[in-house]
């Protein structure tokens, strides 16, 4: 499956980050990950939403398989 990634530096570091913190704890909440990131990485309120859509729509296809 193939994922648009969007532009610019700082979303793709906090999804890095965030999948890392999530691989190394999948029980971790993903919306404080989120609210950490858009502090940790200067994001803009339609990045949050972005990053909050993305691993909904991530965890929608883990359950799947």
């Amino acid at each position: 499956m193939t994922t648009v990634m969007p532009e610019g530096e700082a979303i793709r570091k906090a999804i890095k980050w965030i999948s890392a913190e999530l691989h190394e704890d999948p029980g971790k909440p993903v919306i404080k990950l989120v609210n950490e990131a858009v502090a940790r990485f200067d994001l803009s309120p339609k990045d949050s939403e972005f990053l909050i859509s993305f691993y909904k729509k991530e965890k929608g296809s883990a359950m799947s398989n």
